[in-house]
């Protein structure tokens, strides 16, 4: 049976990808530092749950050795935690650089360094974003950690081959806990309208909901992509095919 480690798992994509994995089979680990992973965990098959901060070495560590304690192995890691902070190179607090980069970007080595180890034959999937290919205006940091994020898909995947896989997803704009938030925040009364709005930009004409985005996660950890190492799979409803404007 499939072991996974699946981080951010308290909610959005990494509740998603946790949640389908379980279904199909996997014993999974539901990594997070958000107390509500404990039930969620408790909700699903062959569960545990671990409570961490991955952008800490010591807690990612920790959370790769109770999976591979529990389950014996290590199949699947799905890099899914992951934050927003809006500003410019200006405007944006270094700390809340150092923030975006820890939890974007950092967390996914770690737990690279940690989880190789266990696995032997296996996949590693990373969640990226569409602004690792083209920004908007005022996401500095977040921009930055994921187009890092893609960068280090490709070293992980050179590296590691062909024992294991290594590839990257690129939602664009997915119906989460976290782009509501924005939605209130740059939405005013009405973040409903600006979700409408957002999807509109897509030619699929509305957001993703997080089960899209992990159906494509699976995938990519699945036998079925048994020969795919080193891409970035969109998940973006069109969005970076369109010309502005049409």
């Amino acid at each position: 049976m499939t072991a996974a480690i699946v981080t951010g798992a308290a909610k959005g994509i990494g509740r998603a990808c946790a949640e389908l994995l379980a279904e199909r089979g996997a014993r999974v680990c539901l990594v997070d530092i958000d107390p509500a992973v404990d039930e969620i965990a408790a909700t699903l098959d062959a569960a545990i749950a671990a409570r961490a901060d991955v952008s800490r070495s010591s807690e990612a560590e920790a959370a790769a050795r109770a999976a591979a304690a529990t389950f014996g192995r290590i199949d699947v890691l799905v890099n899914a935690a992951g934050i927003q902070r809006y500003g410019s190179v200006v405007d944006t607090p270094e700390e809340t650089w150092d923030e975006v980069l820890g939890v974007n970007l950092k967390a996914a080595f770690l737990m690279g360094k940690h989880v190789i180890p266990h696995v032997t034959i296996g996949a590693i999937v990373n969640v990226a974003s569409v602004q690792a290919l083209a920004a908007q205006r005022g996401v500095a940091a977040y921009a930055a950690s994921k187009g890092g994020l893609v960068a280090l898909t490709r070293a992980m995947a050179i590296d590691h081959a062909p024992d294991i896989r290594v590839n990257a997803v690129a939602p664009g704009s997915v119906d989460t806990p976290m782009l509501r938030w924005a939605a209130e925040k740059f939405g005013g009364d009405d973040p409903d309208a600006t979700l409408a709005e957002w999807g509109a930009m897509h030619p699929m004409g509305r957001v993703a909901t997080a089960r899209e985005v992990a159906e494509a996660v699976t995938w990519l950890a699945s036998p079925a992509a048994s020969f795919v190492t080193g891409s970035l799979l969109r998940v973006d409803g069109g969005l970076l095919s369109r010309i502005a404007g049409t």
